[in-house]
């Protein structure tokens, strides 16, 4: 079975579309309708309905994605431990982040890491929380930062941070001088928050269902910067983490702590349990460890 085929296939799947998956894949879309066609006279069986407005996959399709990913999981395994022979001379390192991390956590291990292994290419992902880790759960990235908790069965973990989080309003607001805040005291808050797919996002609204009070959403966003941007044209307030909030202009927010020491912005590195750890990896987490021991000291 051709792999390359089987990988188009996948992402046609997963897109739910042939030209998303050929602009995903970098390559034209008659090439994925080329290979996808091959693969299906090579098993006999149709794997895709094909409409105008979708294309979903047939019951032999479902069966030959979820296989074709386990196969192809294990090519990507191959292929890093054989990568791996090399030492660090050479080597590439794919790491996940969300867009809320931002440069000051992670831009002084980055340096520290390109300092020590030159050769070896950092790539980061950008994605949410939820979606990386079940990235790596599916081996599509071998090391990336989540949210906790994460399934500990499943995952080995790294802390980095557990940050607080704190009500971000515009300066002036009824908040102003406040040392604190509880959920209560701010549930009729319209809110600027993140998309519905983030961690975060499902911890906040989970949080305020247990008080019996639904938020009202105002917008949402994966960037702390256009956030706060909304929040200062009066759109409604945020829940933003302790060392993201406290780089805002202090003269146009008022910034004031969440009571509920429970609800944190708590993340770590996270790899699978039952995985194989490049040593580009190994190497990336002894470099984490060691600068945030510089950092503590």
């Amino acid at each position: 079975m051709d792999l390359r085929a089987l990988r188009y296939f996948t992402e046609v799947v997963r897109q739910q579309s042939f030209t998303r998956a050929a602009d995903t894949l970098c390559v034209t879309q008659p090439t994925i309708s080329k290979m996808v066609r091959q693969l299906e006279d090579e098993l006999g069986q149709t794997l895709l309905e094909r409409d105008r407005r979708q294309v979903r996959p047939t019951d032999a399709g479902r069966v030959v994605f979820d296989e074709g990913e386990a196969l192809l999981a294990g090519a990507r395994r191959l292929a890093a431990r054989l990568a791996d022979l090399s030492s660090l001379a050479q080597g590439e390192l794919v790491l996940g982040l969300p867009p809320m991390v931002g440069a000051a956590r992670f831009a002084p291990i980055v340096g520290a890491y390109r300092a020590r292994y030159p050769k070896v290419a950092l790539k980061l992902v950008e994605d949410g929380a939820r979606a990386i880790e079940q990235r790596v759960k599916a081996g599509e990235l071998e090391i990336g930062v989540a949210v906790l908790p994460v399934d500990t069965g499943v995952f080995d973990t790294l802390e980095v941070v557990c940050d607080p989080l704190c009500l971000i309003s515009p300066a002036g607001s009824r908040w102003r001088g406040m040392a604190s805040v509880t959920l209560t005291m701010i549930a009729a808050e319209r809110f600027i928050l993140y998309p519905e797919d983030f961690t975060l996002s499902h911890r906040i609204a989970a949080a305020f269902a247990a008080l019996g009070q639904t938020l009202d959403i105002a917008g949402r966003s994966a960037h702390w910067d256009f956030i706060s941007e909304l929040v200062s044209a009066g759109l409604g307030v945020a829940l933003l983490p302790r060392s993201v909030a406290r780089r805002l202009p202090p003269d146009a927010f008022e910034i004031t702590t969440l009571a509920e020491d429970t609800l944190n912005w708590h993340l770590a590195l996270i790899w699978r349990r039952d995985g194989y750890l490049t040593h580009a990896a190994r190497a990336w987490l002894d470099t984490t460890r060691a600068t945030l021991d510089q950092t503590k000291g």
